[in-house]
């Protein structure tokens, strides 16, 4: 979906494997022969003109494994449907996708089941704070609003957790948005839901933070539909901007 000619994507798998003692049989190179086939099968049905696609397996722990590899390769943005083994219809994120969203410092774009890729035209950004320390903490934002030419519109959430200062935009930040709107909600997240309509974005664009917009929602990794109203878009998820 953001992909750019000249660009490289990793297709990755990771498993782990558990055998009781005393197997005599070797599953790994069995489980990453057939992982590599899975994932090579899925790539050759894509369209990537100008993309370059690499497939990998990893055998690990999950977290820990994304971590390196996107180290290893120097990855921008991780890219993850909601549900990655979950089979329950009222499961908006599940707890495999849950932990990677909560556990990595890798910006992250969350793309619904079903999606069906349209220009990202219209973009809300919702902040509880605009203090903005990391240089690069807009980086993914900025990219995906130059390739679409996209409006962003700002969204400053006043929670019980405000300070002073917190709605103070920066030079950076003005320069991305079109409008800011202003909003009073005991979470980020109640007041995304009380506003979204007004802009009926294409993407939300949300922080990784302790207590941000998921901070209630991602205790158990696991979201519901029933408490997340919005998820017929994409959702992008920048690390934490202090």
């Amino acid at each position: 979906m953001l992909a750019q000619p000249g660009a490289k994507l990793y297709v990755v798998q990771v498993y782990n494997v558990y055998t009781k003692a005393g197997t005599m049989i070797k599953v790994d190179h069995i489980i990453e022969r057939e992982s590599k086939a899975f994932l090579e099968h899925h790539v050759a049905q894509i369209e990537h003109k100008g993309v370059e696609i690499v497939t990998k397996t990893f055998k690990g722990k999950l977290v820990n494994t994304i971590d390196l590899v996107c180290k290893a390769f120097d990855i921008d943005l991780i890219i993850l449907e909601p549900r990655t083994n979950s089979i329950k219809d009222e499961v908006y994120l599940g707890k495999t996708s849950g932990k990677i969203i909560k556990q990595t410092n890798i910006p992250a774009l969350i793309i619904p089941e079903g999606y069906v890729f349209k220009p990202i035209s219209s973009i809300l950004l919702a902040l509880k704070s605009a203090i903005i320390k990391k240089k690069e903490a807009l980086t993914t934002l900025k990219t995906v609003k130059d390739d679409f030419n996209s409006v962003v519109n700002l969204l400053l959430v006043k929670t019980p957790f405000y300070n002073e200062g917190d709605f103070d935009v920066t030079i950076e930040l003005k320069n991305i948005v079109t409008s800011i709107t202003k909003s009073e909600n005991p979470t980020t997240y109640q007041g995304v839901l009380e506003h979204y309509k007004t802009t009926n974005p294409d993407m939300l664009c949300v922080v990784r933070r302790r207590r941000g917009f998921f901070g209630k929602l991602w205790e158990k990794n696991v979201v519901l539909k029933k408490d997340f109203h919005i998820s017929q878009f994409p959702v992008l998820v920048l690390s934490g901007l202090k």
